[in-house]
């Protein structure tokens, strides 16, 4: 038998089609082939670790810093932060988007009840009939080739995206406090040490008019040592000023007015600084609420191009409905009169024809958007892991500067006690003293600067590292 060319090209078709459509069923399946991996080139250790063993940041990481005051401030952050309230009301948003989504695969069901009186007339003659029926309806479509399993499956998955976003929201916030809270701590210790450079100053001041009343100096020291107190003087309003923004900044994270916002006990010194480490850099994929909304956004992607391809074939719809009516059936040609029963039952199956290209085009968007969020869930991993490195680098750099900075202060201090003492009994000039004062006064405020920048590379470390956080999401990714 000799076969048409249509026949030949459909006999080749059809199971290609059908194949194809069994390869779509399944919004999850194919991943690893479609998705791809993440890199392989992570590396087997954090370069910047410390020596000892690997702590991971337990999820009360602040808790470490020993500070009463923090822990409360965290506490009300968690409850009144409006970003995440917000984010949370997001988290509810795309949970009832998925059980919308997944309400497809399931039949629905209504039941309604109508009534209608009709009532004419005709070549002298008149009829009325009052119609009513009560039916229960059903209809479901048979998802053969698996596009609202896959529509679910993307928003679940979006689901899964939405809660690690709150949560990668909830660590920005929680770190925040605690830098903020650090930093208005270091800024109340600045202001003590600015006091402390005046009175400082200020008694310098003293000994040099003292000097300059009995004839033993010149008018040049006592104008340069009273320009020294005027700028000692300038450096108090300007660290007030940055000491309200800090707190202001604080109270928004913590979700109250800045108005009134007191905060006490603030010592930077009485701060504890916790031993933080680092594990397996492969752990982290697991530790990083960001990864895992890029990998959820991935899957939902590859979920959306199951669902557009599924859609370029034919959808399949079964009917139904029964209960009573009056009259039984109603029909063009013959009609049953009188109150019972009914039941319908129907199927139909739609194939598009001619669209204009809208469901290829649907599908080669869907195939664009997988290749973009892979390649945003690449660019997480790596940015996961550059934020370590920083944060531990910063740490590492900040323990090497530690004996300098101690030493810097101490020789500051005695060199400026010493220049003092010998300027009164007139054994050295101005200019060493003068010098040696503008020392002391950058040390100090250099060494209570270092000791918040160690602080909050610690918090960075925490943040960078998950902050305790680890993933309870099923992955499909390795």
């Amino acid at each position: 038998m000799i076969l048409s060319t249509r026949a030949r090209v459909l006999l080749v078709a059809v199971p290609s089609l059908l194949c194809g459509a069994c390869a779509t069923s399944d919004g999850t399946s194919g991943i690893h082939a479609a998705a791809g991996k993440p890199p392989n080139e992570l590396p087997a250790a954090f370069e910047n670790r410390a020596d000892g063993p690997s702590l991971w940041p337990s999820k009360e990481w602040y808790a470490a810093f020993g500070s009463d005051e923090l822990n409360s401030l965290i506490d009300r952050a968690e409850k009144n932060n409006l970003d995440l309230i917000a984010a949370q009301a997001r988290v509810r948003q795309a949970d009832a988007r998925a059980r919308a989504a997944g309400a497809a695969l399931l039949p629905q069901v209504d039941i309604g009840g109508t009534i209608a009186h009709v009532r004419g007339r005709s070549g002298g003659e008149s009829a009325r009939e009052t119609d009513w029926s009560a039916l229960v309806s059903a209809s479901y479509e048979v998802d053969f080739w698996g596009r609202n399993r896959a529509t679910a499956n993307s928003a679940r998955s979006l689901a899964v995206a939405g809660k690690a976003d709150r949560d990668t929201v909830a660590l920005t916030t929680l770190t925040g406090v605690a830098k903020t809270y650090f930093q208005v701590a270091s800024l109340h210790e600045r202001l003590d040490i600015a006091q402390f450079n005046l009175e400082s100053v200020q008694e310098t001041l003293r000994a040099i008019q003292a000097r300059y009343d009995a004839g033993a100096t010149t008018a040049v020291e006592l104008a340069t040592q009273k320009a020294a107190v005027a700028s000692a003087a300038l450096a108090i309003p300007q660290l007030q000023q940055q000491e309200i923004e800090a707190r202001a900044a604080l109270a928004l994270l913590v979700g109250r007015p800045p108005e009134d916002f007191t905060l006490t006990g603030i010592q930077l010194d009485a701060i504890a600084e916790p031993a933080i480490g680092a594990g397996l850099p492969s752990e982290l994929l697991r530790r990083r609420p960001d990864i895992l909304a890029a990998e959820a956004n991935l899957k939902a992607a590859h979920a959306d191009l199951v669902a557009a391809r599924a859609a370029l074939f034919p959808v399949l719809t079964l009917t139904g409905s029964g209960g009573l009516q009056n009259p039984a059936v109603q029909a063009a040609v013959i009609t049953l009169g009188g109150s019972g029963s009914s039941l319908t039952l129907g199927a139909s199956l739609v194939q598009s024809i001619f669209d204009g290209g809208r469901r290829r085009a649907q599908r080669d968007e869907a195939i664009a958007k997988e290749q973009e969020l892979l390649a945003v869930y690449r660019a997480a991993i790596l940015s996961a892991l550059l934020d370590v490195e920083v944060a531990l680098g910063a740490v590492r750099h900040l323990d090497l500067q530690r004996d300098a900075q101690v030493d810097n202060l101490i020789q500051s201090r005695r060199a400026f006690d010493g220049a003092r003492l010998r300027y009164r009994e007139g054994a050295t000039d101005y200019l060493t003293l003068y010098e040696s004062q503008r020392i002391l006064q950058i040390a100090r405020d250099q060494f209570s600067q270092y000791k918040l920048a160690r602080l909050q590379a610690i918090v960075d470390v925490c943040k960078a590292l998950g902050g305790g956080w680890q993933s309870t999401a099923e992955s499909s990714l390795p």
